[in-house]
């Protein structure tokens, strides 16, 4: 009868971990599914992005004065061509200034 019985605890230790290997693979297929990662990459999205935010704030919060300048130098940055054709159109309109030269084309 020993037989019998190692061969049936041997079938059942058998069973046993083939339905562990099933759970982890069904586990493993789930990790990877389109929509599962879809949705972890749009967690982490939220969460890097959030604490950047509150990071970016505490900054702030910290150097105001820093912050207001790197603001402004962003913006100049941002507007340099504008502002650049701006100028250029100023400094233009202020050294043409002849008032012999009419406005209009018939004189």
């Amino acid at each position: 009868m020993k037989r019998e019985e190692a061969y049936r605890d041997a079938a059942a230790r058998a069973d046993a971990r083939k339905a562990a290997l099933l759970s982890s693979a069904l586990a493993a297929k789930a990790r990877v599914a389109p929509a599962r990662l879809k949705q972890d990459a749009k967690d982490k999205a939220t969460e890097t992005l959030t604490g950047g935010v509150a990071h970016a704030a505490a900054q702030v919060r910290q150097r105001p004065a820093a912050s207001a300048a790197a603001a402004g130098a962003l913006a100049f940055y941002l507007l340099r061509r504008p502002l650049g054709a701006l100028f250029r159109r100023i400094y233009v309109r202020i050294s043409n200034r002849t008032e012999e030269i009419s406005e209009t084309d018939d004189g």
